[in-house]
C-alpha cells in the first residue's frame, strides 16, 4: 500500500540533500557569503592611515619631494620647483657621478639658520605629519641641490672661463645663460677627498657651493653620506615638468 506524503512533510523531503541534511536556500547562502562593510566613520580613518603608510614607504625607499628655494641651479631647476629624488638608487649601490644633479643635507653652515615662528599649532602638526611621510618637502628645509662636478680622488680647478677635472676641460651646456664655468672665481687644483664629492650650481654666479667653502672640513667637498640621492624629475609645476632619468642623467 502506497501512502502519498502531503503538506509540510512532503516539502521537507523535496529539500532534503543526500545524507538527510536539508539544503540551504540561495538567499541564505548569499547572506553568508556577503562581506560585512565597516561603517563610514571607521572606514575613512582606516583609508587615511593606509594612505599615509604607503606614502611613508615610498618616501623611505623610493622617492622624496624637495622644493628648490633659490636660483643657484637655474635654468635647470627654478625657484619653487618641486623635484623628486630617487632614494632607491643609493640602496642599490648607486654613488654620485660627475654631471649628476643631487640633493644633499647641509654639511655644515652652508645655509643660514631658520627663524622659528609660532603659527597655528594644528596646521603645524599636520605639516609635520605630511613632511614626515614625504607628501610635502622637509619642514626644516636643511637640504641643498647642486651638480656633481668631481668625485673622490679627482682633481678639480677653474681658471679664466675654463673648468678642468683631472686636467681635462669640462663642457657645461647646462650653465645659466651669460655665466661661464668660473664666474670670476679661480681656484685649485683641489683633490676631492675620499668619500666626498665636489658640487657647484648651474647658475655659477649665484651659487655659494663647494668653491666658497674651501676652508671648511673637507675643503668644500660634501660627504657622500650626506647625499640623499639623484634628482630624477621636476614634478611641479606642470609647466616645468622634466625627467632626468633614474640616476639623474
Amino acid at each position: 500500500m502506497t501512502t502519498e506524503l502531503t503538506g509540510p512533510r512532503r516539502a521537507d523531503r523535496r529539500r532534503a540533500a543526500p545524507g538527510g541534511r536539508p539544503r540551504r536556500g540561495r538567499r541564505a547562502a548569499g547572506r553568508v557569503g556577503r562581506r560585512r562593510r565597516w561603517p563610514w566613520w571607521a572606514e575613512i580613518p582606516a583609508m587615511v592611515v593606509v594612505g599615509l603608510l604607503v606614502a611613508l614607504l615610498i618616501k623611505t625607499c623610493l622617492f622624496q619631494v624637495f622644493t628648490i628655494p633659490s636660483g643657484s641651479m637655474e635654468n635647470t631647476l627654478r625657484i619653487g620647483d618641486r623635484v623628486g629624488v630617487n632614494k632607491l638608487s643609493p640602496l642599490l649601490g648607486w654613488e654620485p657621478k660627475q654631471g649628476e644633479p643631487v640633493v644633499f643635507k647641509d654639511p655644515g653652515d652652508w645655509l643660514p639658520a631658520h627663524a622659528t615662528s609660532g603659527g597655528n599649532p594644528v596646521v603645524g602638526a599636520v605639516g609635520d605629519v605630511l613632511s614626515f611621510v614625504g607628501l610635502v618637502p622637509p619642514k626644516d628645509d636643511n637640504y641643498l641641490v647642486k651638480r656633481v662636478i668631481a668625485t673622490a680622488g679627482q682633481t678639480v680647478q677653474c681658471s679664466g672661463t675654463t673648468l678642468k677635472v683631472n686636467g681635462a676641460p669640462v663642457s657645461e651646456p647646462y650653465l645659466f645663460a651669460g655665466d661661464d664655468s668660473c664666474a670670476g672665481l679661480d681656484f685649485g687644483p683641489v683633490t676631492v677627498p675620499e668619500g666626498h664629492v665636489w658640487v657647484e650650481g648651474d647658475h655659477r654666479s649665484d651659487s655659494a657651493d663647494s668653491r666658497y667653502h674651501q676652508q671648511d672640513k673637507g675643503g668644500g667637498a660634501v660627504p657622500v653620506g650626506n647625499v640623499v640621492g639623484p634628482v630624477s624629475a621636476v614634478v611641479w609645476p606642470l609647466g616645468h615638468l622634466d625627467w632626468f632619468g633614474w640616476s639623474g642623467h
